[in-house]
C-alpha cells in the first residue's frame, strides 16, 4: 500500500528533451503519411473519375453504336415490310383474277357441251364424226385443261400467299421487339448522372439465360430479311406465270374458237350446198314424176285407143266367116286381118308392158323424191342446230383479248330441235 502511494517518477531534463523531440519526430512522420495520403487519394479521386467518365463516355457510344444499327435493321425490316404487304395485296389481287378467268371459263365449256349435245342430235347420215365436231372435242378439252392449270395455280397462289403472310409476321414480331429495344435503349441513352429515377438495383450485373449473342441477334434478322426477299422474290415470279397463263390460255382458247368457228362455217356451206344439190335433184325428180305420169296417160290412152281397131279386126274376121260355100276363101284380105289381129295384140303387149314399166319408174321417182325430201330435212335439221342453236349461241361467248371478262349475253335454248 506504501507502495502504491509513492510519488511519480521523476524524469531528467535530457530525457525532457528527448521525449519532446521524438513527439516532433512522430507527429511530423504521421502529418507526412497523411499529407501523402490527401496526395495519393486526389490522385486516386481524379483518375477514378476521368476513368468513369471515360467508361460512361464508352458506354453512351457504345448505346448510340446500337442504337444506330437496330434502327437500320429495323428500317431493313420496315422496308421488307412494306414490300412484302404490297406484294401480298398484288397476290390478292392476281388470286382475285384467276378466280374470275377461271368463272369466266365454265360458260364457254358449258357451251361446248352443249353444242355437243345439240349435234347428237343431228339425225341420218349428218351423225357423223366431221370435223366440227372434233375441233369442239378439242375444244372442251383444251378449256378443262385450261381449267385445271388455273386450279393448280390458284393453290399455288394461296399457299404463296399463306407463305408471305408467315413472312409479314415475322417481319412484324421482329419490328416490334426492335422498337421495344430502340425506346429501351434510347431511355438508357439519355440518362446521366443527374436524371432522376436512377438507382442501383440488386443483381443488376447478370447476364439473362435467355439472351442470345450478337451474331445470333444478326442471324435470326437477317433469316427474317432474307425470307421475306424470297417470298417477295417467289411472288414476283408467280404473278409474272400468272400474267403468262392468262394471256397464253386466253389466245390458245381464242385461236381454237376460231377454229371452231371456221369449223362450224365450213361445215354450214358443205351442208347448204348439199341440200341445194339436193332440192335441184328433187326438183328435176318431180319434174320427172310429172313427165312419167303423163307418159303413163299418153301409154294408158294408147291402150285404150287400140281396142276399136282390135273390135273391128275382130268383127270383120267374125263377120267373114259367114261367107258361103266357096267363098269362104282364105284370100289375101282374111290374111291380112289376122295379121292386123296379131300385129294389135303384139303392140298392146309392147304398150302393157311400158306401161308397166313406166308405173314402176314413177313409184321409183316417188320413193326417191321422198328420200331426197326426208334428206333434205335432215339437212334443215342439221343447219337448224349448227346455225340456229350452236352458232348463235356461240356468239355469246365474249372475246378473250387478255383477259375481257364481260357478262355472258346466254344463248339459245330451245325445248326441242325440228
Amino acid at each position: 500500500m506504501a507502495k502504491l502511494l509513492q510519488p511519480p517518477p521523476k524524469f531528467l531534463p535530457l530525457e525532457w528533451y528527448i521525449a519532446n523531440k521524438n513527439q516532433y519526430h512522430r507527429a511530423e512522420a504521421q502529418r507526412s503519411r497523411s499529407e501523402r495520403l490527401v496526395a495519393e487519394s486526389q490522385r486516386l479521386v481524379d483518375d477514378i473519375d476521368k476513368s468513369t467518365r471515360k467508361s460512361q463516355s464508352d458506354v453512351n457510344k457504345k448505346l448510340e453504336q446500337r442504337l444506330e444499327e437496330v434502327r437500320f435493321w429495323k428500317k431493313e425490316l420496315d422496308d421488307k415490310l412494306e414490300q412484302l404487304v404490297h406484294e401480298t395485296a398484288d397476290l390478292l389481287s392476281y388470286k382475285s383474277r384467276l378466280e374470275k378467268a377461271l368463272e369466266s371459263f365454265k360458260e364457254p365449256l358449258h357451251i361446248t357441251e352443249r353444242c355437243l349435245a345439240y349435234r347428237e342430235k343431228r339425225v341420218g347420215i349428218d351423225l357423223v364424226h366431221d370435223v366440227v365436231e372434233q375441233e369442239l372435242l378439242k375444244e372442251a378439252e383444251i378449256t378443262r385443261g385450261v381449267m385445271a392449270l388455273l386450279t393448280r395455280t390458284l393453290e399455288e397462289m394461296s399457299e404463296q400467299i399463306r407463305l408471305n403472310r408467315s413472312a409479314k409476321y415475322n417481319l412484324e414480331k421482329d419490328l416490334k421487339d426492335k422498337f421495344t429495344a430502340l425506346t429501351i435503349d434510347d431511355i438508357c441513352f439519355s440518362l446521366n448522372n443527374n436524371s432522376p429515377n436512377i438507382r442501383c438495383s440488386e443483381n443488376a450485373v447478370r447476364i439473362e439465360p435467355n439472351s442470345v449473342s450478337l451474331e445470333d441477334w444478326l442471324d435470326f434478322s437477317n433469316a427474317n430479311v432474307e425470307k421475306a426477299d424470297k417470298q417477295r422474290n417467289n411472288s414476283l415470279t408467280l404473278k409474272s406465270l400468272v400474267d403468262r397463263i392468262l394471256s397464253q390460255t386466253a389466245s390458245d382458247l381464242r385461236k381454237q374458237h376460231d377454229v371452231v368457228d371456221t369449223a362450224f362455217e365450213n361445215g354450214l356451206k358443205e351442208t347448204k350446198d348439199a341440200k341445194d344439190k339436193l332440192a335441184v335433184h328433187l326438183a328435176k325428180v318431180m319434174e320427172e314424176i310429172a313427165s312419167q305420169e303423163k307418159n303413163i296417160t299418153v301409154l294408158e290412152k294408147a291402150i285404150l285407143d287400140l281396142e276399136g281397131p282390135t273390135k273391128v279386126a275382130h268383127t270383120r274376121l267374125e263377120t267373114r266367116t259367114h261367107r258361103p260355100n266357096v267363098e269362104l276363101c282364105r284370100d289375101v284380105a282374111q290374111y291380112r286381118l289376122i295379121k292386123e289381129i296379131h300385129e294389135i295384140s303384139h303392140n298392146v303387149a309392147r304398150l302393157k308392158e311400158t306401161l308397166a314399166q313406166a308405173r314402176v319408174e314413177l313409184k321409183g321417182l316417188n320413193r326417191r323424191q321422198l328420200a331426197l325430201q326426208e334428206e333434205i330435212q335432215v339437212k334443215e335439221n342439221t343447219i337448224y342446230i349448227d346455225e340456229v342453236l350452236c352458232m348463235q349461241m356461240r356468239k355469246s361467248i365474249p372475246p378473250r383479248d387478255g383477259e375481257d371478262h364481260r357478262d355472258w349475253a346466254g344463248g339459245l335454248r330451245p325445248e326441242a330441235i325440228c
